[in-house]
């Protein structure tokens, strides 16, 4: 929640200009500032000031909540709470598709489908919602320059023949999949503190990040002291705020990872997995991935 703009909380548009020319875009950015560094940034008297931190604490922190009143909530929710995936032996392991509002991770080797899949998750979000999808725009962050504007319309086509039966059709959902190319961890951070403002201007339905483990290999040898530790936190981070995304706009997102496997002097085979997600084990996403090879 401290990664609210402060747009979103009930601050003026002038001072929210004045606080951006000072790079205070967040309540974590506005509420890390004492009140006399405030008093000098907003122009405001001690009291402004203060009635301004009670404002933004109130908006990003989290409000106690029964187990009763968030189901209550769920259930009454009008958003869809998963996103199918049209392939039925998927859907079912998944008890309905890809959950709205959470991270989903998908994990494999190289070459075995995540990137189709991705792809195809693509197109399913800017479907109406009478053909099970979203009718959104979709944020495509690709690490590793895999996304293909032709094979997203030969999916459509393939999948859908009734509904893109015309040029135009194809073109509409090909505007509305917006594919950001960031090669480093530095690019993929930025772009996704940006994507608060996106998602909102954009009707954006879906993220997918194909994919997150490329750009950590890249950069952070595990054998090298230290990197342990600025790897996960770079991964504690980037999995903060795409929860917060996914929560606030209630939203799936959609990660890929690797999966390489090494044997040690036992014989014992390991996974080497670069996971900021979590949500499917090892065994999970191998089954879950075995689906994927028709797409």
């Amino acid at each position: 929640m401290s990664n609210k703009k402060l747009r979103r909380v009930g601050l003026s548009q002038e001072l929210c200009d004045r606080l951006s020319r000072q790079q205070i875009v967040t309540c974590r950015d506005f509420l890390c500032l004492s009140p006399l560094e405030l008093m000098k940034m907003t122009g405001l008297s001690y009291g402004g000031v203060h009635e301004l931190l009670c404002l933004v604490s109130r908006a990003c922190a989290p409000q106690m909540k029964t187990a009763y009143g968030i189901k209550t909530q769920r259930s009454a929710d009008l958003s869809p709470g998963f996103l199918t995936t049209t392939l039925s032996a998927l859907d079912e392991a998944l008890h309905g598709g890809v959950a709205c509002g959470s991270l989903t991770e998908i994990t494999g080797p190289p070459g075995c489908g995540k990137t189709q899949f991705c792809i195809m998750m693509s197109v399913l979000a800017t479907l109406p919602t009478n053909m099970g999808g979203l009718e959104g725009a979709v944020v495509y962050i690709d690490t590793e320059s895999a996304f293909s504007a032709e094979r997203l319309i030969e999916i459509a086509k393939a999948r859908f023949p009734r509904y893109f039966n015309s040029e135009e059709k194809l073109l509409l959902t090909s505007t509305k999949v917006y594919v950001y190319r960031e090669l480093t961890c530095e690019e993929v951070l930025q772009r996704i503190e940006s994507l608060e403002e996106e998602i909102i201007s954009k009707r954006v339905k879906i993220v997918i990040i194909d994919s997150i483990a490329s750009v950590v290999r890249k950069e952070f040898d595990t054998q090298l002291l230290g990197n342990m530790k600025e790897r996960n936190k770079f991964l504690a981070k980037g999995a903060s705020l795409l929860k917060y995304l996914a929560e606030e706009f209630s939203i799936p997102v959609i990660l890929t990872n690797q999966i390489t496997t090494h044997l040690s002097r036992a014989l014992a085979s390991q996974a080497d997995l670069v996971s900021p997600a979590g949500d499917l084990s090892l065994s999970e996403a191998g089954s879950a991935l075995d689906l994927l090879q028709d797409v």
